[in-house]
């Protein structure tokens, strides 16, 4: 019989033995651009169209009004086609960053380097014919914009091509000066033009990487913090949802059984967790926003809540002048307090706790000790020490913790 072909089918209707949609590759969000980065884009394009604008009506302005002028003869003539050659290069610059203005096979950029160059060669030529102030004003212009909008590998030829031209210029090299008269005892104007062009060069260069530089900042500081959230959401989750299944699947068979005291049992066990859990997510979120209560509160909160659940006491005693810490100093403090307060309940049943803060100057420290208990506790894996352990050193700080002659220690120090 001849093998028939299958019906392919998409994506959309593979599924798996559990009925849900396979998995799909990770892919890298793209950068999103809100409301207010557009908003600014679109004031620097405008801002950047009027300054061409008002460029190019500076230049024919004072073409205008500057000897020789305008004129269809001579050097009136030169002026003339030289100004508008200028006023054109600089309006194309504006053009080539329009998006239907170039096919989308033309690099933009490079357009409109090729325009700016084309402006420092017609305005350094222009300032030979005219020697008036206006088309000194566009070369520099000229110079500033390649530097602040194009790197140095596309700004650089640029500057050496109006120091070219300067030096042909007043050199005697090029049929304009010998017209005009511009090398005649123009050398000292012409040094100090490459003088000036060096220098706008430069100051715009360093303008565009100090631009760079903070928004490199600005970029990292993003990073870290999603980072962080990424850090807070994972510990929430990962320590409370996971214990919260293995206590409900643990219920779930001890029904099955016929058991139900202990399964009663594992979900008084998953409710504490989850109950636990959404305080913790409180917790982060209260950090993230920045209305976390203050420290000695937030630990005096959780010294209550270790008596009320245990009927044994917690002291707490704040040592040195009290101040507000940075939100991600005071979420570990009271975190490395959480875990050391819920480790004296797991592995030391029956024990009573002692919590102390220090303010001093330059740190600040935590320390959580209990005496040893009589009852056996539940054995752990340490983890909770672990993630401790990061999060002091993610902050500079340092963590303690171990057995002492009067039982169990948790030391944490951090810069503040």
């Amino acid at each position: 019989m001849p093998i028939r072909d299958r019906p392919r089918r998409s994506g959309r209707d593979r599924r798996s033995p559990e009925g849900s949609l396979p998995p799909t590759p990770a892919r890298a969000p793209a950068p999103a651009q809100g409301p207010d980065r557009s908003a600014s884009a679109r004031r620097n394009a405008v801002a950047g169209v009027c300054l061409r604008a008002a460029v190019i009506a500076m230049l024919v302005a004072g073409e205008a009004t500057s000897p020789p002028g305008f004129g269809l003869t001579g050097e009136r003539l030169g002026v003339t086609l030289l100004t508008i050659a200028a006023s054109v290069a600089l309006a194309l610059t504006i053009v080539s960053r329009l998006p239907v203005a170039l096919p989308r096979r033309w690099d933009k950029a490079v357009v409109e380097a090729v325009f700016i160059g084309l402006v420092i060669v017609l305005s350094i030529v222009l300032d030979a014919v005219s020697h008036a102030g206006p088309a000194v004003g566009v070369l520099m212009f000229g110079v500033g914009a390649a530097a602040a909008r194009h790197p140095l590998r596309r700004s650089l030829p640029l500057l050496l091509l109006a120091l070219a031209s300067l030096a042909a210029v007043f050199s005697g090299m090029l049929p304009v000066t010998e017209l005009t008269g511009a090398a005649a005892g123009g050398t000292d104007r012409g040094l100090s033009l490459c003088v000036s062009v060096c220098v706008v060069f430069t100051v715009a260069y360093a303008i565009r990487e100090r631009r760079a530089a903070t928004a490199a900042q600005a970029g990292e500081a993003v990073l870290a913090e999603r980072a962080r959230i990424a850090r807070e959401i994972h510990d929430i989750l990962a320590h409370s949802l996971s214990a919260q299944i293995v206590h409900l699947e643990g219920a779930r068979l001890l029904l099955r059984a016929d058991r139900s005291q202990e399964a009663l049992d594992r979900v008084e066990r998953a409710r504490e967790l989850a109950k636990n859990g959404l305080e913790e997510a409180r917790r982060a979120v209260a950090a993230l926003r920045d209305d976390m209560p203050p420290l000695p509160a937030a630990l005096a909160a959780l010294a209550e809540d270790f008596r009320s659940s245990t009927g044994r006491e917690c002291g707490l005693d704040v040592r040195g002048p009290e101040r507000r810490l940075p939100p991600e100093i005071e979420l570990a403090m009271i975190r490395t307090a959480q875990e050391a307060v819920t480790n004296v309940r797991r592995h030391a049943p029956g024990s009573p706790a002692a919590v102390r803060l220090s303010f001093r100057d330059g740190e600040c420290e935590l320390e959580v000790v209990n005496p040893p208990s009589a009852e056996p506790g539940t054995p752990g894996g340490g983890y909770g020490l672990v993630g401790m352990r990061e999060r002091a050193e993610l902050l500079g700080g340092t963590l303690e913790a171990g057995s002492t002659g009067d039982g169990f220690l948790v030391r944490l120090r951090v810069p503040a």
